[in-house]
């Protein structure tokens, strides 16, 4: 770790970079995931659809989506954009069915009780379906996080910031203390988001917590 402490200024703004880098498309991907979520678990066929429709989106290699989005966007081919997108497909694909599987999965018995209650569908989703659907969500939502600030090292190769630079610089400048340095902080920073995301998940979530002590009891 000496390495990093010499080279302190450099490394914090290249950790900067791939928070943003990582963090706004899996915030991006919820938002746009959790409605499309919501539709696929009305209907069957558009269930189908876009489930199909995201696992192929998932394997497209990531560093072949980064040098697509300038041409589809009218990007430039080192725009922060290209990469905020790119993650955001990546993280929308890994989300829509965990929320569909999600929302499915909330008892039958307490949806037709909303339903005798007078909810409408909208406010049934926000306020019974969706708050019994968090612990699944943020299961995948943790995953998904974990994968993107993996994924966002991979745009270092063409030119994009964040830690992927130490493991690139490093190769380049046989600096083996840096390429470590990089897969130690990438590590870090990966359980740091999976933690805040599984207490998070626990925080938005009491009743889980009563039922876990009432088991322990």
């Amino acid at each position: 770790m000496t390495w990093v402490f010499d080279n302190l200024d450099s490394v914090l703004d290249a950790l900067a970079e791939h928070v943003v880098y990582a963090l706004i498309p899996v915030l991006l991907g919820l938002v746009f995931a959790i409605p499309l979520g919501w539709v696929a678990n009305r209907n069957a066929t558009l269930r189908t659809i876009m489930t199909n429709a995201a696992g192929l989106l998932y394997t497209v290699p990531s560093l072949a989506l980064f040098v697509f989005m300038p041409p589809l966007l009218g990007t430039q081919i080192l725009d922060p954009v290209n990469v905020v997108v790119a993650l955001t497909v990546y993280t929308v694909a890994l989300l829509v069915r965990t929320v569909s599987d999600a929302l499915s999965a909330v008892p039958g018995h307490i949806v037709d009780a909303a339903n005798a209650m007078g909810y409408t569908p909208v406010r049934r989703f926000v306020g019974v379906e969706l708050p019994l659907a968090v612990p699944v969500i943020v299961a995948g939502l943790r995953v998904a996080a974990v994968s993107t600030i993996s994924l966002v090292t991979v745009g270092a190769v063409i030119g994009f910031g964040g830690l992927g630079l130490l493991f690139t610089e490093g190769f380049n400048r046989s600096n083996d203390a840096q390429i470590v340095s990089g897969i130690v902080l990438v590590l870090l920073l990966a359980l740091v988001v999976d933690s805040a995301l599984l207490l998070g998940g626990r925080l938005l979530t009491p009743w889980q917590r009563a039922r876990t002590g009432k088991a322990g009891a």
